[in-house]
């Protein structure tokens, strides 16, 4: 069973991209709300506490560790052509996961209020606070079950090369999110627990709009708990040393937001909202680069082909190098701009805005690690090597929380406004030591086996660069402060034209160096 080509993998990886932008273009459009709405309060630091929560356990039992795991069990069995094993595969880990995933969110319902506490020991003398936290998590916590049986039945589609239907259904949860916050909020007395229940119906849609494709793929599965299944097993043995290194972002996402609890009200929100942008290149590229390659670099490994797996993954390395670091260092010269766009207005301040850009200039100095960990973490996922990248994530988890408080510590005490930025310049750092654990690792084990033309893509990638990022700072200069201008289409309109500027001083560069369309392919 051949796998595509690298010209089939790019035409894959742009379908995905496509149908993410899509999504991302409704998350902007709900974030700009929801900052306008709702601005910076306890309820919002609040809601940010409880959806990271449940958040990061998707991350383990949908996107993460499961997918991961299931993956390249999934086409080990394709590549051998025994229908009947791969269904019956298909129904005992279907019927496992929920059986488990059904525990997890009630024990989460359950311990809300421990959960509160555990996360937002800042907030102890705020029982508000942390009742409507814990209020919060009860609701959030079912998503969790939709949300991990929608992520399987992904898995499934994208094995088959069935990328867009997955990629597009997120824009459903944006979507219902901004239901939730221009209607539904207004039946409530605190309008901020809208967005929880809008959370959760979300979930349970996407799982809704992707279960039919399974029928006519004819792997509907039918939900038997099989823990004992040989091959359940084989992907609970790979899952485990993953429970980490799969979500190790959002774990140190959580570290911060436990620091953040002890800083001034506002600090998880802007954190949060910092993210949210930061996820924007990572979603559209580093998302769905990894999650393309992740079936191609399996049945390659399947198949013993040790050459299509190095040149498939040296080709994802140069894709993630190409989008990872112009949208680096698009975000930390425009985090004001674009941070004044998107959120201000109505109750976010330009106060707030500024606030925002501190932690989104910081974070976005790990945007080409977090897309490079995308992609070398399946390198490892593929081979079912789960323990190596569980070695990397938790020194990245060390690191990251010796980094937080060494960077932190000193801004609170001090008084220093923006200590929240500290949290997320260690977020970011902490991304970079990740991916260079994970090349390392490669490189110790003999599996980056580099293509030519390493030195010509550098030296192509920095001039662009700086090209691009020359052309912004003359933009930026001439224009003046974003966070003073009335007119939202106003800024709107000048960050555009900021944007396109950037993108044209680079992609022009790009060509005038050489680097052509039909090489994205090689």
């Amino acid at each position: 069973m051949s796998g595509p080509s690298k010209s089939g993998l790019l035409r894959s990886t742009a379908v995905f991209s496509s149908m993410t932008l899509l999504s991302r273009i409704a998350g902007f459009l709900r974030d700009a709300l929801q900052s306008r709405v709702f601005g910076v309060s306890v309820a919002m630091d609040a809601f940010v506490i409880a959806y990271r929560i449940p958040n990061y356990l998707r991350r383990i039992f949908a996107e993460g560790s499961v997918q991961m795991a299931f993956v390249p069990v999934f086409n080990e069995l394709r590549e051998r052509g025994d229908e009947r094993a791969l269904k019956e595969f298909l129904d005992a880990m279907a019927g496992a996961l929920l059986a488990v995933v059904l525990v997890f969110a009630a024990v989460g319902m359950l311990a809300a209020p421990l959960l509160a506490r555990m996360f937002a020991p800042g907030a102890i003398d705020e029982p508000e606070k942390l009742a409507l936290i814990a209020d919060m998590l009860r609701i959030t916590f079912p998503y969790l079950v939709a949300i991990s049986l929608m992520a399987l039945v992904a898995s499934v589609l994208n094995s088959f090369g069935r990328f867009a239907l997955p990629a597009v259904t997120p824009v459903l949860h944006n979507l219902v999110m901004i239901v939730a916050i221009v209607w539904v909020s207004r039946w409530f007395a605190e309008p901020v627990e809208a967005l929880a229940w809008g959370v959760l119906v979300a979930g349970v849609l996407q799982l809704a709009v992707l279960w039919p494709a399974l029928g006519r793929l004819g792997l509907r599965p039918r939900f038997k708990p099989g823990f004992n299944h040989p091959d359940v097993r084989r992907v609970v043995r790979l899952m485990v040393p993953t429970l980490f290194s799969s979500s190790v972002a959002q774990l140190n996402l959580l570290v911060g937001t436990v620091f953040a609890s002890m800083l001034v009200t506002g600090s998880q929100t802007w954190l949060y909202l910092s993210d949210r942008l930061v996820e924007f290149p990572l979603g559209l590229f580093g998302v769905a680069i990894g999650t393309v390659i992740l079936p191609h670099l399996s049945r390659r490994h399947a198949a013993a082909d040790s050459e299509g797996y190095g040149a498939t993954l040296d080709w994802a390395l140069r894709m993630a190098l190409l989008a990872g670091v112009p949208a680096a260092i698009g975000l930390l010269l425009l985090a004001e701009p674009l941070t004044a766009v998107v959120y201000q207005g109505g109750r976010f301040t330009p106060h707030d805005t500024r606030m925002a850009s501190i932690s989104l200039a910081a974070m976005s100095v790990g945007i080409p690690a977090f897309m490079l960990t995308k992609v070398l973490a399946p390198a490892f996922y593929a081979r079912q090597d789960t323990k190596t990248p569980m070695r990397a994530a938790i020194i990245t988890v060390v690191a990251n929380v010796v980094m937080t408080i060494a960077f932190t510590t000193p801004l609170w005490l001090w008084d220093v406004p923006g200590a929240h930025g500290g949290i997320a310049l260690a977020t970011g750092l902490a991304g970079i030591v990740n991916a260079w654990l994970l090349w390392r690792y490669l490189k110790r084990a003999g599996l980056m086996r580099t293509q030519p033309g390493w030195g010509r893509f550098w030296l192509r990638l920095l001039v662009a660069c700086a090209v691009m990022a020359a052309a912004v700072l003359a933009l930026r200069g001439w224009i003046g402060d974003w966070t003073a201008m009335e007119s939202l289409l106003w800024r709107a309109a000048l960050l555009l034209l900021v944007v396109a500027a950037g993108a044209l001083a680079y992609g022009t560069a790009l060509l005038a160096l050489g680097l052509r369309p039909r090489d994205l392919r090689h």
